[in-house]
């Protein structure tokens, strides 16, 4: 099979296009014909070795497993002794940010991993661009309790977490207000956004407006730059550590006085974010955003733009 391979951390011209040996299932797992995966943060820092704690978990010095991928959606080819839950045929989605080599025509993964069949009414593309930033903006919304008519801001609302986000927020009645830049306005508000701000040209954080939640979906801000736009029982998540690590500090510390307050979202549960999605999916109430589409392999170029910082929603890499 081919696969995208990384002998060493660096830049997307680390990666290379290979041949080798397809994988077999053993006892308990489950052989996935890959349709597609999504590039994205994960990957990018997994692959760079940046921030340098994902050394800690990828390997010190270079990559433990050389095959990229956090997410797939596919077709069950094969399964191994004992496997009750999947069959021969079924789509499937799943995700591991932990890795699961799936940047490849093929993968084996353990069926009590984070897997779900893919609704009837979904393609690969649309299964693939709900998981990743899915998971993580479940997380976020499920930290608070949005009520209908709750102010809510989300920084970086055209990203795969934030447009997410967007979606999941207007679903419990939020009044939303997007960040993003002008030419994504008209996306934002297809998805739910009530107000936009064009941060190019505005300091969201100066916004007249006060929220009872800021959703940073791309951590570039900070808890004490948008604490003057929280209300007073306002609660600020962000998808990074934050300065001197202090967002996980802050979630213990700040919820003690019982006022403006800090939230951290451990992405725990990817399981049950994938139920959720297939759900929401089924229903017609989620519709992932997708930037662009490349094979596998265009996947250095597929990096590159990721790395850029500029994509919109989901960039996909498909197999065939």
């Amino acid at each position: 099979m081919k696969a995208a391979t990384h002998s060493q951390y660096g830049p997307p011209e680390v990666l290379k296009i290979v041949d080798i040996p397809q994988p077999q299932p053993k006892p308990g797992e489950i052989l996935v014909r890959v349709k597609a995966c999504t590039i994205n943060r994960t990957d990018c820092a997994n692959l760079l070795a940046k921030p340098f704690i994902m050394r800690f978990f990828n390997g010190l010095f270079s990559p433990r497993n050389p095959i990229p991928g956090t997410d797939f959606a596919g077709i069950v080819e094969d399964v191994g002794r004992n496997v009750k839950k999947f069959k021969v045929g079924e789509r499937v989605f799943g995700f591991d940010d932990g890795g699961l080599s799936s940047q490849a025509e093929f993968l084996v993964i353990s069926a009590k991993k984070a897997i779900h069949q893919i609704p009837s009414n979904c393609s690969f593309d649309t299964a693939i661009a709900s998981v990743e930033g899915a998971h993580y903006a479940l997380n976020f919304i499920n930290k608070v309790k949005v009520k209908p008519g709750d102010k809510v801001l989300i920084n970086g609302g055209t990203g795969a977490i934030g447009s997410a986000l967007v979606q999941f927020s207007k679903n419990k009645g939020a009044i939303l207000t997007a960040v993003c830049r002008a030419e994504h306005f008209e996306k934002m508000k297809i998805l739910g956004a009530d107000k936009v701000i064009d941060y190019t040209k505005e300091d969201f954080t100066e916004d007249n407006d006060l929220y009872e939640y800021i959703f940073d979906s791309v951590g570039k801000s900070t808890f004490f730059k948008c604490k003057k736009i929280l209300k007073k029982t306002g609660t600020y998540i962000s998808s990074e550590l934050g300065p001197f690590v202090q967002n996980p500090f802050l979630s213990f510390a700040t919820p003690l006085v019982k006022r403006k307050q800090v939230r951290f979202p451990i992405p725990f549960h990817p399981e049950k974010s994938l139920e959720q999605m297939a759900q929401l999916i089924q229903e017609g109430k989620f519709k992932p955003l997708i930037d662009r589409v490349y094979p596998l392999e265009k996947v250095k170029e597929a990096y590159e733009y990721v790395l850029t910082g500029q994509k919109v929603g989901n960039v996909i890499l498909k197999m065939d």
